[in-house]
């Protein structure tokens, strides 16, 4: 009779001044900056794009409708095998295959906030839409290179540290992208403190677009991660088994049935906040408060509660696994969403909005951490960018569709039944998370 197998040793956790070290390396700096260049263009097709919009005029329906726009991330896994194998013509060359990619993509960023900058949505909305869908297609593509570029630069015990210092500067891009773009777009328009006008987008836009600068020269002044070698393909068949059906099957051959319901998760666990924050913006302008309010609250507190949020998501996650911080994450999107039906009571009452601000930035930068952390887990370093690209696609696929009718919903319902629909969205979510911790309980992952 055979003896059992000894039980694998149990790994301490990090102490919290070994946790605290990894912010300081190398790798977790880079991310910040990148991070940064990460979370830029897609606050300003979405989000920002959503104030401009309804400034100038344009009806909540049709906004929502807009956010379609976002879709693209949701479909990058389509192209996500060219950027992870695909060379291209001289960049890669001198580049590297990563940070050739990530610097043709900024420069696409670049080119199409300066056509949405030079439109006026009350001549033609058509042209912005096109240049939107630019910045989407490259912030994608965007997102492709660097996620692999993020977990091809350090071991599996660092991804949490690499996820929170990439959210941090995720965080405060949109910030940038958010309130920064109401602050100087406020300052453009002088004395005329209320109202529309065009040069004043114009102006922030511009600004918007010279501030992906900050990732190109971080990718320039950053090495390459080791390139992986792949086999010579015979022909293109083979080609397209190896950088398309490859990932798919080893995702797969790895979870086995556990797949079905860890996809399941991935699709829905943001599904509150992005549904809700399609809206966020208009009910800002029609609950009356000005870009400079809305500005300097975000700037201020929601600037301190994002860092805090991504550090504690990341630092919880290292200390106390990601799925109890995912748990948490989940019922803190829910619950902020909640606050905003309260908010919508208080009429225009800027300490109001300054609580649930705070509050929903920190409970944001808490889960996506977290998700980040939990998305790089699951990929396998073969396959990094597909993976990951599918991974996060999934993400915002149901959520994005789903946002696309939030302007028919509150033109139909009022703000306050759109926040707490929003929230009870989050309720299936919950059940998600439960079910997945137990089952790596009963099942451990490989």
């Amino acid at each position: 009779m055979t003896s059992p197998a000894p039980a694998a040793p149990q790994i301490p956790p990090p102490s919290w001044a070994d946790t605290l070290k990894v912010y300081l390396e190398g790798p977790t700096l880079r991310m910040l900056l990148l991070g940064f260049s990460a979370g830029l263009p897609l606050v300003l097709v979405i989000g920002t794009l959503s104030f401009w919009l309804r400034e100038a005029g344009i009806d909540r329906t049709t906004i929502g409708y807009l956010s379609w726009v976002g879709l693209v991330y949701a479909i990058k896994w389509t192209w996500s095998p060219l950027v992870d194998r695909l060379p291209l013509p001289l960049l890669t060359r001198w580049f590297g295959q990563r940070r050739s990619w990530l610097l043709l993509t900024q420069v696409v960023i670049m080119l199409g906030l300066v056509g949405m900058a030079l439109n006026d949505p009350r001549q033609a909305l058509q042209p912005m839409v096109w240049c939107a869908l630019l910045v989407a297609w490259g912030s994608a593509t965007q997102d492709i290179a660097l996620d692999a570029f993020r977990i091809e630069s350090a071991d599996a015990r660092r991804q949490a540290a690499l996820a929170a210092s990439y959210q941090t500067g995720y965080r405060v891009a949109m910030i940038w992208a958010g309130a920064g773009v109401l602050w100087i777009a406020a300052r453009a328009q002088g004395a005329q403190t209320s109202g529309y006008q065009q040069g004043a987008w114009q102006t922030a836009y511009l600004v918007m677009a010279a501030s992906m600068l900050l990732g190109m020269i971080t990718v320039l002044l950053s090495q390459e991660p080791v390139p992986r070698e792949f086999k010579p393909s015979k022909n293109v068949s083979e080609w397209l088994r190896g950088a398309l059906v490859e990932p798919f099957a080893d995702f797969v051959k790895r979870y086995r049935w556990r797949a079905l319901l860890i996809l399941a998760l991935i699709s829905v666990y943001r599904i509150s906040d992005v549904v809700m924050g399609i809206m966020a913006n208009p009910f800002y302008v029609d609950m009356g408060y000005t870009k400079d309010e809305v500005a300097a609250v975000s700037k201020v507190f929601g600037l301190i509660m994002t860092l805090l949020g991504a550090f504690v998501g990341g630092a919880m996650s290292m200390r106390l696994g990601v799925m109890r911080v995912l748990m948490l994450g989940a019922v803190l999107s829910a619950a902020t969403n909640l606050l905003y039906a309260w908010l919508g009571a208080q009429g225009h009452n800027v300490a109001a909005l300054i609580a649930v601000i705070s509050a929903d930035n920190l409970a944001s930068g808490i889960a996506t951490a977290a998700f980040i952390a939990y998305l790089s887990s699951l990929t396998n370093v073969s396959h990094t960018a597909t993976q990951y690209a599918v991974l996060s696609s999934l993400m915002l696929l149901a959520p994005k569709f789903l946002a696309g009718y939030s302007g028919v919903y509150v033109d139909d319902h009022g703000y306050n039944q759109f926040f707490i629909a929003t929230a009870l969205l989050g309720v299936p979510v919950l059940l998600l998370v439960w079910l997945v911790m137990r089952m790596e309980r009963s099942d451990p992952q490989p």
